[in-house]
C-alpha cells in the first residue's frame, strides 16, 4: 500500500514487515488521533477461508483477553482488497532483535516474568498460544513485554475436559487434521508429534525461550525443520552446568522442558511464581553485592545461589557418600547465606540511624500513568490517578514531589528513568500502567532508582472501579513506604487522606481535572465548560467534596478568559463554591489561592493579596499559589518581585505552560525583550502545538524592529492556530502588496467586521469587549477604545487587571476618562 491511503478511518504512514499471510503497516487512527499498527491479510489469502478463518481468530483470541503485556486489538475490518487487523502500534524491538546482545540474567528474568504473566492470563481464559517465540515477543522501550500473535492458538472457552486433541483444534481453525501447528524450534514434544495439546505446550515452549534467554543458544537445533523436531522428540538439551546460571533456575528450566506433560509444570502460574522467587533472590543478592564488596581476588566471577557446584558432588567415590556430601555442603551453603544476611541486615539497621539521609528517597517524579485500555475514554482516568498521587505525595515534609505539569511533559515520549533523572534532578521516578476493563481497574506499579536504575519497589493492584477511592490511599502509603520516610500517624494519615468516600464522585473528579488542564489555544472555553460540568456533578454526588468545589471556583473564574462567557455571570458562581470550599475546609490552600483569584477579578486587591499569602503560608510546595501571585504583583507593575514569585513557582513546577506565559508577559511589559524572547523559544521547545507564543514572539520582534522575523512567527502561529492555507495565503498576498501596516490593518477591520455581524445576528451576544477596545487601540481611535474598555469595566472583565501595565493604551495615560477608569478599577497606588 502507497503512503497516506485511506483504510476506513486509518492513514497508512509506512510498511511496518511482511509475514506468511501478509504485510504489517503503521498507521494514524485519524479518529482517535493515535498510531496503529494495520495487518493486512494479503489478497491472495483473503480468497482462502482457512486463512481467512485463522486471520479471524488471531482477532477472538487477543480480544478475549485483558492483560497489559497482550497486545490490544482495536478491530477486524473490510476493505477492497480483503480484511484487516487494527492492532496496538507497539514502538520497540521483538525479542529476535534483543537477543543479538548479550541478556543479563536480571533482564533475562524480568522478560520471563512478564511473558509468563500473560499467558497466565490467557491459560485462564482457556486460550493456548502455541506459537510462543521471540519473533512473537514485543519489547517496548520503557521494558514492557507484549505477547503477539495469537493466530493459531486454541480458544476452548467451553471445554469439557484439560485437554484436546491437536486433530480437533486443527479442525476448529480449518487446517488439515494432524498438521503440524507451530515454529520447530519451539515446539513441544506433543505438538511435534500431532497429538493432544493443553496449556502445558505453551510452558514447554517457554521453557525453550528461557532457555535461549540464559544460555545464548537453542536447547534443541538441526540443519532444518524435521531435524530440529527429532531432536525434540528423541533428545535432551545441552547441560547448562558451568555457565554461572543460577542452581534454581537450571532446575526451573529443566523443568519446563520435561517431554512428559505429566511430569512438566502442571501450570504456568506455578512455573511463574518459583521465577518472581529466583528473581527476588537475584535482586536480593546484587543489594548484598553493593552492600560488601570483596576484593578482586576473592570475589567469585559468579553469583553465589542455593546449590553447589559439580565439583562438590565429584569429589568422592561412593554415590550415597555424594549425595550426603552435596546436601551437607548445600546446607551449610544456605546457612552461611543466611547468616551473612542476617549480619548485613543488622548493620543496615545500625546504620539507618546513623545515616538515615542516605538511606531514603528526598526527590521523586510521578510519570504519567500509561492508558494500556485502548481506549481514549479512559485518559481521564490515568491522568487523574497521576495528578491524585502527586498530590497526596506533596503532602510529605523534606520529600520534593515534581509537579503535574512537569512530568506531564514527558507524556507520550520515550525517555529512560536516567534521563528523566538527569533532567528533573530526581532520585527516584514512579512508572504506572493502568487498564481498565468494564468495572475492573487494573494498576501496575514500579519505582525506580534513577542512579542505580534498580527496581526499589513494584506492585500490581486489581480493584473495581468502586475501590478507586482506597485505592488511591493505598497506593499513597505503600509508595511513602517504599522510599523509606517514616511518617508519623498523622502525617500517613495526611497523605492517604481522601476528600470523599464515594467513588463515583471521585471519578466525576476526576474527569473535570483532567478537561481543566486540557484548556489551551482556541478550545479553552469548551475544555473549561466540560470540566465545570463534572466538577457540579461530582459535588451533586458528594456535597461535601471540598476539593471539588476549588475546581469548580476556578473552571468558573478561568471561563471569561476566553470571551464567551461574562463574569458577571460566572465570578458570582466561582465564588460561591470558593466560599463553600473555605467552610468545609479553611486549612486548605487550594481554596484560599482560588478565592484570591476571584477577589482581584472583582477588584479588591487588598483582599486577593491577603488570600494568596495565605495560600502560601499555609502550602508553600503549591506552585500556582506563587504564580497567581506573581501575576498580582505584575498588574501593580511590580515586576521584580513579580518575577522572583515565578521563579519560585518554576522551581516547583518547571514546566508549567501558565507559569512560563506569566513570566514571559511580566519580561514583555518590564520591557526586558530579549529575555522574554528567550523564554518564548524555550516555550515553543516545550510546547510545539501551542500556537499563541507564536504571535507573542511576533509582536515582540516587532517592538525589536525585526520584521521579517516578526511576520515569521505570525505564519506560523496562524498555521497552528487551525487557519486554513488559502486564507493564510490570502494574508500573505495582502502583506506583499501592502506591506506589514496594511496586513495589521486588514486584520483589525476583520476583527471588527466580524464583531458587527456578530451583533446584527443576536444583539444579546457575548462580545469581548476589552478585546474590541485593543483593537481600536491598535487603531488608534481614542473615542471607541474608551467605549469599549467602559463595557468591559461593566462587564466586569478580569483581563482590565492588566490595564496598567499593558502598552497598548499608552496613547490614553493622559485622557480623563481614561483616569478615572483606572481610579473606578482601584489599582494601588
Amino acid at each position: 500500500l502507497e503512503k497516506d491511503t485511506i483504510i476506513s478511518h486509518y492513514k497508512i504512514l509506512s510498511s511496518i514487515g511482511k509475514g506468511g499471510m501478509g504485510e504489517v503497516y503503521l498507521a494514524q487512527d485519524t479518529e482517535l488521533d493515535r498510531k496503529v499498527a494495520i495487518k493486512f491479510l494479503n489478497e491472495e489469502l483473503s480468497k482462502d477461508s482457512d486463512k481467512v478463518n485463522r486471520f479471524i481468530q488471531e482477532a477472538k483470541a487477543a480480544s478475549a483477553l485483558n492483560h497489559p503485556n497482550i497486545i490490544t486489538i482495536h478491530e477486524i475490518g473490510k476493505y477492497d482488497h480483503g480484511r484487516y487487523l487494527a492492532l496496538e502500534y507497539i514502538d520497540g524491538e521483538t525479542l529476535t532483535e534483543r537477543l543479538k546482545k548479550k541478556l543479563r540474567f536480571n533482564a533475562a528474568l524480568d522478560i520471563a516474568t512478564q511473558i509468563a504473566s500473560a499467558l497466565d492470563a490467557a491459560h485462564a481464559s482457556g486460550i493456548v498460544h502455541r506459537d510462543i517465540k521471540p519473533d512473537n515477543v514485543m519489547l517496548r522501550k520503557d521494558g514492557l513485554v507484549k505477547i503477539l500473535d495469537f493466530g493459531i492458538a486454541k480458544l476452548t472457552e467451553k471445554r469439557t475436559s484439560d485437554v484436546e486433541s491437536e486433530d480437533k483444534t486443527a479442525v476448529q481453525v480449518n487446517t488439515s487434521p494432524g498438521m503440524i501447528i507451530g515454529t520447530a524450534n519451539y515446539m513441544s514434544p506433543e505438538q511435534a508429534k500431532g497429538q493432544k495439546v493443553d496449556a502445558r505446550t505453551d510452558i514447554f515452549s517457554f521453557g525453550v525461550l528461557l532457555y535461549e534467554m540464559v544460555a545464548g543458544r537453542l536447547p534443541f537445533e538441526g540443519e532444518g525443520p524435521m531435524e530440529v523436531i527429532a531432536s525434540i522428540i528423541n533428545r535432551e538439551p545441552a547441560p547448562l552446568d558451568g555457565m554461572g546460571i543460577p542452581d534454581d533456575l537450571v532446575q526451573i528450566i529443566n523443568k519446563t522442558l520435561r517431554k512428559n506433560p505429566d511430569r512438566r509444570y502442571q501450570t504456568i502460574k506455578g512455573l511463574l511464581a518459583d521465577l518472581n522467587d529466583v528473581y527476588d533472590e537475584l535482586k536480593f543478592q546484587d543489594k548484598l553485592e553493593k552492600t560488601v564488596q570483596p576484593s578482586s581476588a576473592d570475589r567469585p566471577d559468579t553469583r553465589v545461589f542455593k546449590g553447589t557446584t559439580a565439583a562438590d558432588v565429584h569429589n568422592t567415590t561412593a554415590e550415597g557418600a555424594n549425595d550426603s556430601i552435596a546436601f551437607k555442603r548445600s546446607s551449610f551453603n544456605k546457612i552461611a547465606v543466611g547468616g551473612l544476611a542476617l549480619l548485613l541486615i543488622s548493620l543496615a539497621a545500625i546504620g539507618y540511624w546513623y545515616f538515615s539521609s542516605s538511606s531514603q528517597i528526598n526527590s521523586i517524579a510521578v510519570m504519567p500513568f500509561v492508558n494500556e485500555s485502548g481506549s481514549e475514554d479512559v485518559e481521564y482516568l490515568s491522568d487523574g490517578m497521576t495528578e491524585s498521587l502527586i498530590s497526596s505525595l506533596t503532602e510529605i515534609p523534606d520529600l520534593s514531589v515534581k509537579a503535574r505539569s512537569t512530568v506531564f511533559i514527558y507524556k507520550g515520549k520515550n525517555k529512560t528513568p536516567k534521563e528523566i533523572g538527569d533532567e528533573l534532578g530526581v532520585e527516584a521516578v514512579l512508572l504506572g500502567r493502568l487498564v481498565q476493563r468494564g468495572d475492573n481497574i487494573k494498576l501496575s506499579l514500579e519505582l525506580v532508582d534513577t542512579g542505580t536504575l534498580d527496581a526499589i519497589w513494584s506492585q500490581s493492584y486489581d480493584r473495581k472501579m468502586s475501590d478507586l477511592v482506597t485505592l488511591q490511599s493505598e497506593i499513597a502509603r505503600n509508595v511513602s513506604d517504599k522510599l523509606r520516610l517514616k511518617l508519623t500517624t498523622a502525617g500517613q494519615e495526611k497523605v492517604a487522606k481522601s476528600d470523599t468516600e464515594d467513588p463515583k464522585a471521585r471519578q466525576l473528579y476526576l474527569k473535570g481535572i483532567y478537561h481543566l488542564n486540557k484548556r489551551a489555544d482556541r478550545n479553552g472555553a469548551q475544555e473549561l465548560a466540560k470540566a465545570a460540568g463534572f466538577f457540579k456533578e461530582a459535588i451533586e454526588q458528594d456535597p461535601n467534596y471540598t476539593i471539588a468545589y476549588t475546581g469548580l471556583a476556578d473552571s468558573y473564574t478561568l471561563l471569561p478568559f476566553w470571551g464567551l462567557y461574562r463574569s458577571t455571570e460566572y465570578l458570582p458562581k466561582a465564588r460561591q463554591s470558593a466560599l463553600k470550599a473555605l467552610e468545609l475546609n479553611n486549612d486548605l490552600a487550594q481554596a484560599h489561592a482560588s478565592m484570591g483569584n476571584i477577589l482581584l477579578f472583582e477588584y479588591d486587591w487588598d483582599g486577593a493579596e491577603r488570600e494568596y499569602k495565605k495560600a502560601i503560608k499555609l502550602d508553600p510546595k503549591y506552585a500556582n499559589a506563587h504564580k497567581w501571585y506573581g501575576d498580582f504583583l505584575a498588574t501593580k507593575e511590580m515586576y521584580d518581585e513579580g518575577l522572583q514569585n515565578y521563579d519560585k513557582a518554576l522551581e516547583l513546577d518547571p514546566f508549567n505552560p501558565s507559569t512560563l506565559f506569566g513570566k514571559y508577559k511580566s519580561l514583555a511589559d518590564a520591557n526586558r525583550l530579549d529575555e522574554a524572547i528567550e523564554l518564548c523559544k524555550k516555550f515553543i521547545e516545550l510546547f510545539p502545538e501551542q500556537s499563541r507564543v507564536h504571535f507573542n514572539l511576533s509582536t515582540i520582534y516587532l517592538e525589536k524592529g525585526m520584521e521579517r522575523e516578526s511576520v515569521e512567527q505570525y505564519w506560523i502561529g496562524m498555521k497552528k492556530y487551525g487557519v486554513n492555507e488559502a486564507e493564510i495565503q490570502s494574508r500573505k498576498d495582502i502583506y506583499k502588496q501592502e506591506g506589514f501596516n496594511g496586513l495589521k490593518r486588514n486584520f483589525l477591520e476583520r476583527n471588527l467586521a466580524s464583531i458587527k455581524t456578530a451583533l446584527e445576528k443576536d444583539k444579546n451576544a457575548v462580545i469581548n469587549y476589552y478585546s474590541v477596545a485593543r483593537t481600536y487601540a491598535e487603531l488608534k481611535d481614542k473615542e471607541k477604545t474608551l467605549e469599549y474598555l467602559n463595557k468591559a469595566y461593566q462587564d466586569r472583565d478580569p483581563k482590565l487587571t492588566d490595564l496598567k501595565r499593558t502598552r497598548d493604551f499608552d496613547f490614553l495615560r493622559d485622557e480623563p476618562q481614561f483616569k478615572e477608569l483606572v481610579k473606578k478599577i482601584g489599582f494601588p497606588e
